[in-house]
């Protein structure tokens, strides 16, 4: 087949880089032959250094599947002339005009040439034999002689993809370490700036959710690292001034307080009765609830909006809980052992958990049974399901 480089038909101008492309698709390729497919999956890894889309990328595949072998070599058969009605059925439906563009697409970055015909048609001249004299249509020669370059490429984007997969994976496992070791050192008692700490991973926790370039995440590595130092820093000083594993226990209320004036009754609803209802253990000033007001204050702003009044310590939270759990369906006897098993505090800010998660839950009643008996075997961590609350995703469509 006679091979003809033309310029370009219509008002398509003739450009340096169409030039360019044109000499180096008449190199030798430093390959004589390549599976066409797996060329094309190499393409796929290294699609960011042509800069190229999935969309042309598929544009492309369609091209190839008009060539009638499967490797693509020598100087005789690498012209495709398949009509746009054709080249977009291949393409599931796609829009002339869209198709049209990703194949320009495709010519500027020198992934294929265009041979155009006199009146811009694509077509085959034949001999008496069948055998096609003269095609015009697309040249997909350069991707055989660009093969190497294209597959040095795509082992560039695995390897800088690979980095990016351990990065992120340390990032994620020092982010945990530094925010249980803080957890720890909250809900045992000791000294340390853990409010600080943990609204600090906070931030970082939400700056994850979007997709971070290398650099970036290198930072956010940083940052997480010097965290986690500061954090395994005062647990170490903490540990070293208790001496004693007796000490780092955490601290559990048990009293013999009648809690069942706690819960108001469904005739009474009012925040009023609530609050006159409500009486705090005085036989121990140390709070039931071993975190930041302020996190938790935050991990339940809907509860919040359901206050008669300001809400500025945890037994206003507690109050709060104990109002509500009527609200959400928790029988009384549900309730009583919940404040035996948590503490008063710890049992009304869980009310407010689950109605900050209500949607989710289908039996507020069982869930807080299951809650309570996890605080009876000493499992139930008020921190844990505070953080878990703050660190949930943003619903779509809600404002922040």
């Amino acid at each position: 087949m006679e091979r003809l480089v033309t310029t370009p038909f219509g008002q398509r101008p003739v450009t340096l880089g169409l030039l360019k492309a044109a000499a180096r698709a008449n190199q030798a390729p430093a390959l004589p032959h390549i599976d066409k497919w797996e060329l094309l999956r190499t393409l796929c890894a290294a699609r960011d250094a042509f800069a190229v889309t999935d969309r042309e990328i598929g544009v492309l595949e369609a091209l190839l599947s008009f060539h009638p072998e499967k490797l693509l070599g020598g100087n005789a058969d690498m012209v495709v002339f398949p009509s746009n009605r054709a080249l977009a059925d291949r393409c599931h439906g796609m829009a002339e005009s869209t198709l049209r563009r990703h194949l320009a697409r495709l010519v500027d970055v020198g992934l294929i040439l265009r041979h155009d015909s006199p009146n811009g048609k694509r077509y085959a001249r034949r001999g008496h034999d069948g055998a096609v004299l003269r095609a015009f249509g697309f040249d997909l020669r350069p991707l055989l002689v660009r093969a190497p370059e294209i597959a040095q490429a795509a082992d560039t984007a695995r390897a800088a993809a690979e980095r990016l997969r351990t990065l992120r994976e340390r990032v994620s496992l020092n982010k945990r370490d530094a925010q249980k070791l803080a957890l720890y050192g909250l809900e045992a008692g000791h000294d340390g700036p853990w409010e600080d700490l943990l609204t600090d991973l906070l931030v970082l926790t939400r700056s994850l959710r979007r997709k971070l370039s290398l650099a970036e995440l290198e930072e956010v590595a940083k940052h997480v690292q010097s965290l986690l130092d500061r954090t395994l820093k005062y647990v170490s000083n903490a540990e070293e001034m208790s001496g004693n594993d007796v000490q780092t226990g955490r601290h559990c209320q048990n009293s013999n307080t009648d809690y069942t004036d706690l819960e108001p009754c469904l005739e009474k609803s009012r925040a009023t009765d609530v609050d006159a209802q409500y009486t705090q253990d005085a036989a121990d000033p140390k709070p039931d609830v071993p975190i930041p007001f302020g996190l938790v204050l935050r991990a339940v702003p809907e509860a919040v909006q359901y206050a008669q009044g300001s809400v500025s310590g945890f037994d206003d939270l507690a109050r709060l809980g104990a109002f509500l759990r009527g609200m959400i369906g928790i029988s009384t006897s549900a309730w009583d052992d919940a404040v035996a098993a948590m503490g008063a505090q710890v049992a009304g800010i869980t009310i407010c958990c689950l109605v900050q998660r209500i949607d989710d839950i289908r039996s507020p009643g069982g869930y807080l049974r299951t809650l309570t008996a996890q605080a009876q075997d000493g499992k139930y961590s008020i921190s844990r399901v505070v953080m878990a609350l703050i660190q949930r995703p943003e619903p779509v469509g809600r404002k922040s």
